[in-house]
């Protein structure tokens, strides 16, 4: 598990509802429990700074970081996909992105990697798709300095072509694969319960949130027929209700 990924977990999933923000001495102790250094914590909120995910500010426990609006708009972004919070109706439209030619090699893969982040899938060089709007799309392109044409298609021929942007039989037995694997990971209780519980939610949601590269959120209508990624879900939300109570009770005796 690395710091920075970590620290977004901590930032979108457990300081959402708490100010967005946290002293250093708490990161470190919420961190902790997934096996991370206090050093490695420092390294990579420094990396999260300079990137405008984290600004520094001062609080009545001493010196912290709070979660700047670009990283707001994105944790809540992952949070309802983690959580599949959306209740959308397909309308059969297709998004298309054409990008303009990226000559820098680094911000045609920070573009590439963002946009499979919001769940496009390249069709051909250049050319890509997402059967849902994307809000981040524009403001992405914006910091980037790249500029693309946007459209939108009611169909193709074959009907099924976009789909090929995704290796749906792939990431279905990864789903399976996961389930399985949680379901027998059962660790064994220690002295802290509360702790205990904290550490299991905070490994289960990171391993979750790795899905949201990968998986674009298609309609029900074009997946296949008994998606693993249904049962995978499902015991995902259950297990991260069931632990949320002891999770938070460790969060706000380490924040309060």
């Amino acid at each position: 598990m690395h710091a920075r990924s970590a620290l977004f977990d901590v930032y979108g999933d457990l300081l959402r509802t708490r100010g967005n923000e946290a002293p250093v001495a708490a990161l470190v102790r919420l961190l902790e429990p997934a096996g991370i250094s206090a050093q490695a914590v420092r390294t990579a909120i420094s990396r999260m700074v300079r990137e405008d995910w984290l600004v520094p500010v001062t609080l009545a426990a001493g010196r912290g970081y709070r979660a700047t609006e670009q990283a707001v708009g994105r944790l809540e972004e992952a949070r309802q996909r983690i959580y599949r919070t959306r209740n959308r109706v397909w309308d059969g439209c297709w998004h298309l992105v054409v990008l303009d030619p990226i000559p820098d090699r680094g911000r045609r893969e920070r573009v590439r990697t963002s946009l499979r982040w919001m769940g496009f899938a390249e069709l051909r060089d250049g050319l890509w798709a997402s059967p849902w709007p994307q809000p981040e799309l524009d403001g992405m392109l914006e910091r980037e300095s790249t500029s693309a044409a946007r459209t939108q298609s009611l169909g193709f021929s074959p009907p099924s072509f976009p789909l090929s942007g995704w290796d749906l039989a792939a990431l279905g037995e990864e789903y399976a694969g996961w389930l399985e694997a949680v379901r027998s990971d059962v660790a064994p209780p220690g002295p802290d319960p509360d702790r205990d519980e904290f550490a299991q939610r905070f490994r289960l949601v990171h391993e979750w949130r790795k899905f949201l590269f990968r998986d674009p959120g298609l309609p029900e209508a074009l997946l296949p027929l008994n998606w693993p990624g249904t049962a995978a879900a499902d015991h995902f939300r259950a297990e991260a209700t069931r632990l949320k109570p002891g999770a938070d009770r460790f969060v706000d005796r380490i924040l309060f």
